[in-house]
């Protein structure tokens, strides 16, 4: 049974935050505690964003499905409901992405994520422009490569992390980039409370970033009976597959991933070639621009041209399931923690009792 907010107890810290969460991540983002709400499509939207922002986190509203123009409304939004530091995840293949960097500088947003490495004179842009650059990564060399570009922080994700993520654990690969970067590393894949907080800031990391723990709030836009399916779910209850845009992210086993998996490769790329007809027209985009876009992620990400078709399949896939409650249809993005979560705070709740967590694992393990 989950506990929704307000239904009983909840943790609150009490007194001053203690020195060991004060970490450079807090300096550079603006934020009072070292805990980072990621850019996930269909769900960080402003409300999750804001709502995290004004707990003490670092809210990062999901830019990679809207428009320029749903962005600049979304970015509107998120500073009406609060007056504190925020990011903005962007998509470094999207072909109007400095026009978007453009539109961050312009509205005073404080941080900017990608969620793959940005080129280097993207990189440049952005700070040149006083923006906070933080990309997420899965391996040791695309940290080192990035912070020779000069980044301000990288978001390091595990294999046990939701979407798209690699193969190495987080246990392993955060110590890894830790030992090989002088940047503040921020961990992901796997915690959703504060002992995991103080046993990343352990490995060295500055913070930690969290998806599914997130999306389980009541701040969060999913419906209420898909957080229902994901708190049903064990941490054996996620697939890792390549079936849904032809690279590896884990998401639920539920709705369709199984029927997918089993589809033979010819009918997956009709019906990406169908998605990607659905996605033109419910984005607005023209022809040409999802040609060259296809074009910079074949480029950028080495992938197969089937893969490129296959990538319009995931937008849809998710639209079905996180906006309109399709779980029979869609598929839900998730980190094996799903199966550790049992109950929907909201942000601010998630987050006092995150802190007050880590200040008591840190009391006694100083005792």
């Amino acid at each position: 049974m989950t506990r929704p907010a307000g239904d009983g107890p909840t943790t609150q810290p009490s007194g001053p935050v203690p020195s060991a969460l004060q970490t450079r991540a807090c300096e550079l983002f603006g934020v009072r505690y070292p805990i980072v709400q990621t850019g996930m499509g269909y769900v960080s939207d402003a409300r999750l964003t804001a709502a995290t922002a004004n707990a003490g986190g670092l809210g990062i509203l999901s830019a990679g499905l809207l428009s320029y123009e749903e962005l600049a409304t979304a970015i509107d939004a998120v500073r009406a409901r609060t007056d504190r530091p925020f990011g903005v995840n962007l998509r470094a293949d999207q072909p109007d992405v400095e026009r978007r960097i453009d539109l961050l500088i312009s509205a005073g947003v404080r941080v900017a994520s990608f969620a793959l490495a940005p080129r280097q004179h993207l990189i440049g842009k952005c700070k040149d422009a006083g923006l906070v650059v933080v990309p997420s990564i899965g391996a040791r060399r695309h940290a080192e490569k990035v912070a020779a570009w000069g980044v301000d922080a990288v978001i390091v994700q595990g294999g046990e992390g939701g979407g798209h993520t690699g193969g190495v654990p987080t246990s392993l690969l955060l110590p890894q980039v830790v030992d090989a970067v002088d940047i503040p590393v921020i961990g992901a894949g796997g915690f959703f409370d504060g002992r995991g907080l103080v046993a990343a800031l352990a490995y060295g990391a500055a913070g930690i970033a969290m998806g599914t723990r997130f999306l389980l709030t009541t701040d969060s836009p999913v419906a209420p009976a898909v957080k229902e399916v994901y708190l049903s779910k064990t941490v054996n209850d996620t697939v890792l597959t390549r079936e849904v845009d032809g690279v590896p992210q884990r998401v639920l086993r539920a709705g369709t991933i199984d029927k997918i998996e089993k589809t033979s490769g010819t009918r997956r790329l009709i019906r990406a070639a169908g998605n990607a007809v659905a996605f033109r027209k419910l984005s607005g985009s023209r022809w040409s621009e999802m040609v060259r876009e296809g074009l910079a992620m074949k480029k950028g990400h080495e992938l197969t041209w089937s893969q490129v078709v296959m990538a319009a399949n995931a937008p849809m896939l998710y639209r079905a399931a996180l906006l309109e409650g399709r779980t029979d249809l869609g598929i839900m993005a998730t980190g094996q923690v799903v199966g550790l979560i049992d109950d929907l705070p909201s942000c601010q709740e998630l987050i006092d009792r995150i802190v007050a967590e880590a200040a008591e694992v840190l009391r006694r393990l100083g005792a």
